[in-house]
Order: structure tokens, then C-alpha cells, then sequence
């Protein structure tokens, strides 16, 4: 089985790709969507929408993980996040996908066994499930590795069909106003560095 990993955002979009097949996790592709600060925030939706688009098409993945919000005393960052999650979750309906959500504390329990674990704890623990030889950057990218792990654990997962592994593994970064249409995989947490003309 094939999962897609969100961790939802504006500013940065983590994503994490997994192969699952009940046993062992192999990690294919993590990295971040980024957004430009500057870019009208209109803009910014429909750069996470294509490049969310993208990875549906590259990667072809069989179910999507994304973490419910938690809304917090900032109200504008909290709904300007909730607009970008709508616009993820509707990328990947419109795939015909299906969509998991789950908590931050269902998370943490699932990777590390404790509902309370502190972040840290998380990602090392989501390294040492993927066997990498780094924690996984930037930290929204290792939100959505632990999150597609969550997914792996749950019972639901287990029921469906058993898939082949993947044979690479990679880190990109999809940069705001560009779709990259050539990611190519690299060693686990190397970031590829993306040369755009005219910035």
C-alpha cells in the first residue's frame, strides 16, 4: 500500500510518501510545497493545489494521512490554514483518494506509544521506523512521515491489499509559483537545490 503523508499548511505544505506492506515501511519521497510570503495568498492556494496535483499523478498513492487542526488563539493563522487544508483535502478528492484524518496525539501514540510525546521524540522515532540515517527535513516533512506512519499502523490500513516496495528514496522541495515537473529522488534528507531564472 501506497500512503501519502500531509503535514497542512500555507507557508509550508510537508508531504511524505511510504510503501507499506504490513510488516516494513520503505520511504519513496518526502520534502515540502513552499509558498512565497509575498505571493497573494489567492495565489499561494493554487500553487498548493497544483503542486499537490503533482505528487497525486507522480506518486499515485493509495490513501492520503493528514493531521486534523487544532485551532489556537491566533484566528487568522488558523483559518488561513484551514483554507489551505481545504484546498489539499479537495486536491486529493478530486483524485479519488481516500482521506484519513488523525489527531496530533492518535500520531504521537502511534509512532512512539505515548499520546503526550514531545516532537523530538517523534521524528527520532520516525527515522528509526523508516531506517534513515538523518531525521527527516524540514520538520513538516518528518510531521508527514510520522503521520503516513500513523496511517500504516492503524487497523483499517492493515486490511487493505498488500503492495510491492518502492526502490528509491528522495527529499525535494516544491518551490510557490513553479510546478516541478522533473523531481528526482536523492539520498534520504539531501535537499535539492532548485535554480529558478529571474529570482
Amino acid at each position: 500500500m501506497r500512503i501519502l503523508g500531509i503535514d497542512p499548511g500555507y507557508a509550508i505544505v510537508g508531504f511524505g510518501v511510504l510503501d507499506y506492506d504490513g510488516y516494513k515501511f520503505t520511504p519513496v519521497h518526502f520534502g515540502a510545497i513552499i509558498t512565497d510570503a509575498k505571493t497573494p495568498f489567492n495565489i499561494r492556494l493554487k500553487t498548493i493545489f497544483e503542486d499537490m496535483n503533482y505528487l497525486l499523478d507522480t506518486f499515485s498513492p493509495e490513501a492520503a494521512a493528514i493531521e486534523k487542526l487544532f485551532f489556537n488563539t491566533n484566528q487568522k493563522t488558523a483559518i488561513d490554514v484551514a483554507q489551505a487544508r481545504g484546498v489539499i483535502v479537495a486536491s486529493i478528492a478530486n483524485k479519488d483518494v481516500p482521506v484519513y484524518e488523525y489527531t496530533p496525539l492518535q500520531v504521537k501514540q502511534s509512532v512512539v506509544g505515548y499520546g503526550r510525546a514531545e516532537k523530538a521524540q517523534v521524528m527520532e522515532m520516525t527515522r528509526r521506523i523508516l531506517g534513515l540515517a538523518n531525521i527527516p527535513r524540514p520538520d513538516d516533512a518528518a510531521d508527514a512521515l510520522a503521520v503516513a506512519v500513523c496511517h500504516g499502523h492503524s487497523s483499517g490500513a492493515l486490511n487493505l491489499a498488500d503492495y510491492g516496495g518502492a526502490d528509491n528514496s528522495g527529499y525535494s522541495r516544491i518551490k510557490a509559483k513553479y510546478v516541478i515537473k522533473d523531481i528526482k529522488p536523492t539520498k534520504a534528507n539531501e535537499l535539492l537545490k532548485l535554480k529558478y531564472k529571474g529570482r
